[in-house]
Parts: C-alpha cells; structure tokens; sequence
C-alpha cells in the first residue's frame, strides 16, 4: 500500500509533503484567551447560554462568572423546553447572587409572564450600583419602579424602558453620561403637588430621546436641557387621558438636527433653538370624538411648524384631519430651505397654500393624492416659486383619475419648468376597476410639458 503522502529524494535526504488525506489538528485558542476577554464574549449571548459553556471543559467551569453584561429573558428555551415562572425567578435570583461584587456594565430583562411589581424591582436596582452602562427593560405588566435609584445612576449610557409603569421624578433630574434614552409606555408623575418651577430633565451628553405613547402627568411643566442632543422622537396622544392640565414639554437642544412628532397636538412642544433642525416628521392624528378641537388644530400646527421652518427635510403627514378641518394650512410659516416635502392628507388648497410658501423645493411627494381640488382656483392659481426655478421631482402616489388629479397633473407639467422627472402611481382599486388606464396615460403624456427634460413614468 503506498504512502499517503509524495517523497522527494535529495542527496540521501527524504522531505515528505502532507497530501489532501493528511489530518490537521486545530489547536483552541479560543480557550487561551484571558478569562476577561471571554467573560466579554460570552455578554453578548443569554445568559443562559453563556452558563452553559461551563460543560465544555474544566477550563471554562467559571468562565462565565466573568461576564460584564447580563441578558435574562424568560421566552428562551433551556434544554428545548422553556423554563417554569418560578424556575425564572430562581435562576436570575441565583446568577444576581453569584455576581454581587461583580461589575455589571450591561443588563438586558426581557419579561412575557406577570411578576411581582417588588421582585422586577429588586432586579432592576440591583444593578444599577454595579457602574452599569446600558439597562434595557422590556415588560408589559404594571411595575413601580425605585426611581431616585434610577435617576441617580451616573454610570447609566444607554437607558431604554418598554415597559408599563410609574415613574415618580423630582422637580430636578441628572443623568451626565446619559446618551441615549429610549422610552414607551411610561407614567411620568412628579414628586410635587403643586405648581411651581419647571420639572427640569437634565441629560449633558445626551445625544438621541425617543418617547413613545408615555403619560407626563405633573402639575408642572417640563423642561428637557440637552445640549448635545441630535435626534428628538416623541409619541404622544393626550386626548385618550382623562387629565384636565396638559404640561408643556420644552426642549433645550441647540444642536438638534432631527425630530419628529406623532399625537393629537393637545400637549405644547416648545423647541427652544430650533434653528439647528434640518429634518422633521409630523405625523398627526385625530380621535373621532374630538372634532370640536378643530378651532384649535389649526394654531396648534401653525405653532409647531413655526419652529420647524428652518427644515431642508419634511414628512407633514394628516390622519382624519382635514376631512374635519380644511382650513387648517391657511396660515402657514415660510419654510425657506426647504428641499423634501412628502404629505399624506391634503387638498388642493392646502397643497397650494404650503406651495407657496415652500420657495426652493425640489422633491414633492404626495402620498395619496389630493382629496379635492376647485377647478376655478386652478384656473386663476398663481405659480409657486419653486415651479420656475427648483422643482425637479414629483412623485404622484394613490392616484385615483380624479378629474382634480388630472387638472393638478397637466399643471404641474406645464408650469414645472426644470421638472426632471414626474412619477405616477395609480391606486391599488384601480386594477380591479373598467378604467382604461393605457388611455388615463395617453392622456396624461399628451398635456403640454414646461421643460423638455421631465421625463414621465408610470407604476402600479
């Protein structure tokens, strides 16, 4: 049988060269690695799993009890079967036990049965005088949480909580190396009664806010001081609260460059040096069983474009607003920089309106067309600025072959006269309509073109 392997002979000396057959044997240099960089490791996985590494050898026995980041969440499997609430509770009891004089820098709960309020609790502030980092909480059933605990923790960078419950702050708050804070679903209440100064938020270094369908129940109102923020979010509905008193919500934030809305604009957002934004989303919604607010609804917009009209980037999004309140875009700021604009709800006046007042615009979106639009104001409507100068895409979505839609399609083609490209994308009902849409096309590219460039297409 011959060798596995090629010989070369050469001056009485043989040199063998390992073939394809050949067996390579690995060595472990995972397991050489500093017990610290493997307890950094295994923070990014369950700590469920990262316990079970202890099986591998007697080299990794207590590898594990060198993890900087904890993650318990109650949904995994162990051993293919998920883990009784009480055997849950004992397990993270146990591994909080074990690493008491450890330094937790991250810690993750993610939680889908219900607990004692007073157990998440203790979970929770466990950690917190560990020089913990990031604290990510998801839960959905009621908590109380020990917030001085919480609001005194210096070492926080990271701070998210999904959760329901109350948190009870001071009349003033910190939080210096705070730089992203993400909640939804919160009580915010204040530890005061009374009026008095604002309830101050301070966050030094914060860079991104993100407040989703949370409560600002205080007798004050709020003052967010955040320096180097950059991205501000907030959802907020004040409308389904049965609270007389809405606080308004000012934020400091003279480097904020996005930010974003999303509620019923019951509850003032004052943006003190706003100039720095340069992209905006407002998305706003109104409950059925409001429209007597509608005599308010409009100086509430004015206000919060206002201090917005220094945008290059603009999602202005309505949901049963105008059908309501068709006068709301009447008194309208100039948005001098704008560039982007994409609407939702809108009539032709309203278009207009904003049109006008929108001087260097090169990108119209319209995300469902316009809901009307008088033919005898079309007939007599001056031309926006940006027409004749900056306008070079129209993008044209849920179009309905509306006559109003034809008569606002032949006039942006006309007047648009650095028009690039024009888009049109008619309404999902429409492929199960008798509408010739070959002919609605036809006739669309047959109206008169104000620049020679624009190029016209269609999709469904």
């Amino acid at each position: 049988m011959m060798d596995s392997s090629f010989a070369v002979q050469n001056n009485d000396t043989t040199m063998k060269f390992p073939t394809d057959e050949a067996v390579v044997v690995e060595e472990d240099i995972i397991s050489k690695l500093h017990e610290s960089v493997l307890g950094h490791i295994l923070s990014f996985i369950p700590t469920m799993e990262a316990i079970h590494t202890c099986v591998l050898s007697k080299r990794w026995i207590d590898v594990w009890t060198s993890i900087s980041g904890l993650q318990f969440n109650d949904s995994l499997l162990c051993f293919g079967t998920r883990m009784q609430k009480e055997q849950f509770v004992h397990f993270v009891n146990r591994v909080l036990l074990h690493l008491a004089n450890s330094c937790i820098q991250s810690f993750s709960l993610c939680l889908t049965c219900h607990y004692d309020s007073s157990q998440v609790s203790a979970w929770i502030s466990s950690v917190l005088e560990r020089g913990l980092q990031k604290l990510h909480v998801q839960y959905a059933n009621e908590v109380l949480l020990c917030c001085h605990s919480l609001f005194s923790c210096s070492s926080l960078v990271q701070l998210v909580l999904q959760m329901n419950c109350t948190l009870s702050l001071p009349i003033f708050s910190c939080l210096p190396n705070l730089q992203h804070l993400s909640i939804s679903g919160i009580k915010l209440v204040s530890e005061s009664s009374t009026f008095s100064e604002d309830m101050i938020l301070s966050f030094p270094v914060l860079k991104v806010f993100e407040a989703r369908g949370c409560e600002w129940l205080t007798m004050q109102n709020i003052s967010i001081e955040a320096p180097l923020l950059e991205r501000f979010s907030i959802a907020i509905w004040n409308s389904l609260s049965d609270e007389s008193y809405k606080p308004s919500i000012k934020i400091f934030a003279p480097n904020l460059t996005d930010f974003s809305y999303e509620g019923d604009l019951e509850q003032a957002i004052i943006l003190l040096n706003s100039s720095s934004i340069r992209s905006a989303s407002i998305v706003v919604v109104l409950d059925e069983d409001k429209k007597d607010r509608m005599e308010k609804l409009g100086l509430q917009a004015y206000k919060l474009l206002s201090q917005i009209s220094g945008v290059e980037y603009l999602k202005l999004l309505f949901y049963k607003v105008l059908m309501h309140s068709k006068d709301i875009f009447i008194n309208l700021p100039t948005f001098g920089r704008l560039t982007y604009l994409q609407l939702n709800e809108i009539t032709g006046e309203a278009l207009f309106n904003i049109l006008h007042n929108s001087p260097i615009l090169n990108t119209l979106v319209l995300q469902n067309g316009v809901s009307e639009l008088n033919k005898d104001v079309m007939s007599c409507a001056s031309v926006p600025q940006c027409f004749l100068s900056t306008l070079k895409i129209f993008q044209y979505k849920g179009f309905n072959v509306h006559e109003h839609e034809l008569l606002l399609a032949k006039f942006v083609m006309a007047n648009a006269t650095v028009l690039e490209s024009m888009t049109v994308s008619v309404a999902f009902w429409l492929r199960y309509s008798d509408i010739d849409m070959e002919k609605v096309k036809e006739q669309i590219l047959l109206f008169p073109k104000g620049s020679s460039f624009a190029i016209i297409e269609f999709c469904d």
